[in-house]
């Protein structure tokens, strides 16, 4: 970790799954303020521009908000902590369930309290036995705690915290598919609307967050919208974890400001290029995004400026890549991976990664003709919406951005690229 402040990995470092320690370096100030004031917590957030971290970036305060004013016909309402993080090079969740799971809880409790909730579930991938370990314990812990006995008194009803493991499948980590597979069946994405915060989990409204947006959610309640804001650079708010692996010679997880440059990233914080090694690139946001090139790597590591290049922050994974990096070559292992975690349901998404990687591959090995370039290339002009999630345009999005950065090496003239 570098430059960690005291947001999220600072006080936690010591206090694992230790309810008793989280509350002596603050836990339990955000939810006790939240009590106090539940009426303002949605408010609270909107001030505090807190985004949702899971990969779209998009303000917090409107899912609470919707959750908030939806009403269930059993009187049930439903805070789910989407800790399935399976993307390649996305990395933080786990490190957060595993070495402070109690912030997280604390945040999806506060969630409970703004909209009325009375079922808390965290869903974690089984491949992260740690995290599934320490989450397990500070459950327990929190499980007849006065700090829990001050929130069932507040809603009035027995709050129900539980962890429910995943799929384990890529797939499971679609907010819809997440319902599904909590509701008994196989984790399907379907289509929107309606929205889980109108009808998810046993047909009730229900709130899911990324890991790291409930962590935020504590300090927030207890240190105040301005206090959070001032955190991060120029126009962005908080701070941000940035999972760095690839070419670099120091990956890891770093929680800096958000709006960190690129640069900064991957040449103070992540010590440069390992060495003999010039820089070329970085899938930004997970395998699932654009690249950004050398040109790019003045942009501030937050969700507007990042969308402004044509690219999205995604998750805050940078895989870094350097120069005799075959692109094409990358590109194919990510596109293999969607194909082999599709869930078959939507044929264009299930045979489209299939194809893309098949073609890919054949590029690779220098064995392709100009009409595997040029069905490469349509089918990237048909298959984006034909999935009932977002994961064949992922597969078509980052196959396309490596088109149009490195042209030559798919033998393409750059405007044949475009």
């Amino acid at each position: 970790m570098s430059e960690a402040n005291t947001l999220l990995m600072h006080p936690s470092r010591s206090v694992g799954a230790d309810l008793q320690a989280w509350i002596k370096v603050g836990g339990g100030e955000g939810l006790l303020a939240a009590l106090a004031n539940a009426g303002n917590i949605i408010n609270t957030l909107r001030d505090a521009n807190l985004a949702g971290m899971g990969g779209a970036g998009f303000p917090s305060w409107r899912k609470w908000e919707a959750a908030a004013a939806a009403t269930g016909s059993k009187g049930d309402k439903y805070i789910v902590c989407n800790g399935n993080e399976d993307e390649p090079g996305t990395f933080k969740d786990r490190y957060l369930l595993a070495h402070t799971p109690h912030q997280v809880i604390e945040g999806m409790l506060i969630a409970a309290a703004a909209i009325g909730a009375n079922h808390v579930v965290l869903y974690i991938n089984p491949h992260q036995t740690e995290s599934i370990a320490a989450v397990s314990a500070a459950i327990t812990q929190w499980q007849g705690s006065g700090l829990m006995g001050k929130l069932e008194s507040f809603l009035g009803k027995p709050v129900h915290l539980k962890l429910v493991q995943t799929s384990g499948r890529y797939i499971g980590g679609e907010e819809t598919a997440v319902v599904s597979w909590l509701d008994g069946g196989f984790p399907f994405p379907r289509r929107k609307p309606p929205y889980p915060a109108e009808s998810g989990v046993d047909g009730q409204p229900t709130l899911i967050n990324n890991t790291e947006t409930f962590a935020n959610v504590p300090h927030i309640l207890r240190n105040g919208a301005e206090w959070y804001r001032n955190l991060g650079k120029g126009e962005a708010s908080g701070t941000k974890l940035y999972s760095l692996s690839g070419d670099v010679l120091n990956p890891g997880l770093y929680e800096l400001p958000m709006g960190t440059t690129l640069h900064d990233l991957i040449f103070v914080h992540g010590g440069g290029m390992l060495e003999g090694r010039a820089f070329k690139a970085v899938f930004t946001g997970g395998p699932s995004n654009t690249l950004l090139t050398a040109a790019d790597l003045d942009v501030p590591l937050d969700f507007a400026s990042v969308r402004a290049r044509h690219s999205s922050l995604g998750t805050g994974a940078m895989i870094v890549i350097s120069e005799g990096t075959s692109v094409v070559r990358k590109v194919a292992e990510y596109v293999e991976f969607f194909a082999t975690n599709s869930c078959g349901q939507c044929p264009p998404c299930k045979g489209g990664t299939f194809q893309l990687a098949r073609l890919l591959n054949r590029i690779d090995s220098g064995v392709s003709t100009e009409d595997d370039l040029r069905a490469l290339q349509s089918l990237c002009r048909l298959l984006p919406g034909s999935g009932r999630c977002a994961l064949i345009d992922g597969a078509v999005t980052v196959t396309q951005s490596s088109m149009r950065t490195f042209p030559q090496e798919y033998g393409l003239e750059s405007e044949e690229a475009q």
